[in-house]
């Protein structure tokens, strides 16, 4: 029995452990199930996670797409209309650049003919939309609502921006690495300091200390124009040079053969510029695909940059070495004074100087470069008046070189530089921004909208100049600039008007005086028969084909010499 029992009970727990095992297999299988469920079900829901995130994102990307590119156009387009403020209608996404485009293209392949009324031929499109819808308008660069304006009264509250509601515009990526964030497009406390910092480099006693190095600049140029005579001669490349060469000097104590390279960069960027001004961007797109001229531009920005950094490490150097106590009294000395300021609040970044160098470099050379070659262009073909600055110049100065006394004493030259500047200005206009929402005149303006003054449609402007606005009398000017535009001061502004005003008018307008009546003293000129009128807008009005001209020295003063 007890050997059965011994069996039994042996039998018993070998069940009982079988039954064990069944049990701890069948949980395990359970909890298998339940874990590889439970991980189904994470898996899923990580999953859903995985596109409901995108989607929601994709949703939110074009609820906001439509909002920027549909719903806010058409709202503000209804808000301008309501208040007779009408224009071409926003297309999606491309607004009125297309339209833009084309025109200029169709204009541009048209022979213009010798005839100083630009707008239908540099800006057909506001050419054609004023016609359309009169002086006021608005337009679409891409979503960006424009509203295009050339009433004086409403250009003069703009500039003069009394209650601080227009803001300098957002320029384009292609004008932001042509200028940098310099003196063109800072505001505040920032502006302030290196407006302050520019005033003091080109007003004053610095201004007329830079007569020499002009003078010096003019008699090179003049000195290889001595194996023209005679011949024709293209002055706009001729200008580019000179100009270059006296910015260099005068604010960056170098040559043009030093800065030549970065000229040449700065030439490239204003020409993408251009050619870029009218064409969409698509900030989303732009991020992943970047044009061939974009491209290119950023490494033309990167080029400069670093030549501008080795022309003030050279500056720099020279204090260290012991060669100079200081930077210099010249405008790149005063950038590099204070870019090693020990004072916080006056002291400039790396950057900011060199993208002041960026923009007196532009401002520098191709306003003046623009300015003497259309001035040259007038007098070529408007013999009368050509005779009349030069018996003042002669007058003045006889045959020494211009000083700056006889300088300010050159009213018909003044005039001549003037009514030029009217007719071919040196920008077509200026682009401001409205920060809020605010009452211009008797519109009320949405917040977020820039402001386009055509300058060019101003100063051709019938109604303000009379039926001989497209003629050149500089005869306009014989009392000053106040009683030409009949006292109203938003009729001619070629350098800016209000505060923001060009730092640089002084130095550009002796410049130009200087370089007139040097070529006056020796040569005659004409325009040649192969000149072809055909001015176009890059950064200021160029001459797409040059300025070619004929010259003829003076008989009297063939063989004379010049002395400061």
């Amino acid at each position: 029995m007890k050997r059965r029992e011994v069996i039994k009970f042996i039998d018993g727990e070998k069940g009982s452990d079988s039954l064990m095992e069944r049990r701890e297999v069948i949980k395990s299988h359970r909890d298998s199930h339940r874990d590889s469920v439970l991980e189904r079900r994470e898996v899923s829901a990580l999953m859903e996670l995985a596109i409901l995130v995108p989607c929601s994102l994709f949703l939110v990307a074009l609820i906001k797409f439509m909002y920027d590119y549909l719903w806010r156009p058409l709202r503000i387009q209804h808000m301008l209309n309501s208040q007779g403020i009408k224009g071409p209608p926003y297309k999606f996404i491309h607004g009125n650049n297309k339209q833009v485009i084309q025109m200029r293209r169709e204009a541009l392949s048209k022979p213009m003919g010798l005839t100083h009324d630009l707008l239908p031929f540099v800006q057909p499109h506001v050419y054609s939309w004023f016609n359309k819808y009169g002086k006021n308008y608005l337009s679409w660069n891409g979503n960006r609502p424009e509203l295009v304006i050339s009433e004086p009264e409403l250009v003069k509250e703009v500039m003069r921006n009394s209650e601080n509601a227009f803001a300098k515009g957002n320029p384009s990526v292609y004008i932001r690495k042509l200028l940098g964030n310099g003196l063109v497009f800072i505001e505040g406390e920032k502006w302030e300091k290196q407006r302050k910092l520019s005033n003091f480099a080109f007003h004053g006693e610095r201004l007329k200390n830079m007569t020499p190095a002009v003078i010096a600049s003019v008699e090179t140029m003049l000195e290889k124009w001595k194996g023209q005579e005679g011949k024709e001669i293209e002055v706009f490349r001729e200008f580019r040079l000179l100009t270059s060469e006296v910015i260099s000097r005068t604010a960056f104590g170098s040559s043009y053969l030093e800065g030549e390279k970065i000229f040449a960069r700065l030439n490239k960027l204003a020409i993408f510029a251009g050619r870029n001004a009218f064409k969409t961007s698509i900030p989303f797109i732009n991020t992943f695909w970047k044009s061939a001229d974009l491209l290119e531009s950023e490494r033309l920005e990167k080029e400069i940059q670093d030549s501008v950094m080795k022309i003030v490490k050279k500056r720099e150097d020279k204090v260290m070495n012991g060669e100079a106590d200081n930077f210099g009294n010249d405008f790149l000395g005063l950038l590099v004074s204070a870019y090693h300021d020990s004072d916080d609040k006056n002291r400039l970044l790396m950057q900011d100087l060199v993208d002041e160098c960026k923009t007196f470099y532009v401002g520098g050379q191709e306003t003046v470069n623009a300015t003497l070659a259309w001035s040259v262009l007038l007098l070529a073909i408007h013999g009368d008046w050509q005779e009349k600055a030069r018996r003042e110049v002669i007058g003045i100065f006889g045959n020494r070189n211009p000083d700056s006394d006889g300088i300010s004493k050159l009213k018909t030259m003044t005039m001549i530089i003037y009514e030029t500047l009217r007719l071919y200005g040196p920008s077509n206009g200026l682009i401001r921004k409205v920060r809020r929402q605010v009452q211009l005149g008797k519109l009320v303006l949405p917040g977020n909208l820039d402001l386009q003054i055509v300058k060019a449609a101003i100063q051709n402007d019938p109604q303000l100049w009379g039926d001989d606005v497209h003629l050149f009398k500089p005869e306009r000017f014989a009392e000053g600039i106040a009683k030409a535009t009949n006292y109203n001061a938003a009729a001619f502004f070629p350098f800016g008007l209000g505060p923001r005003s060009c730092v640089g008018m002084t130095f550009a307008t002796t410049e130009t005086k200087i370089a007139l009546s040097m070529i006056l003293q020796r040569y005659t000129f004409t325009l040649s028969p192969a000149y072809i009128h055909s001015p176009m807008p890059v950064i200021t009005h160029r001459p797409r084909h040059g300025i070619q001209i004929i010259l003829e020295p003076l008989h009297n003063n063939a063989k004379g010499t010049h002395s400061s």
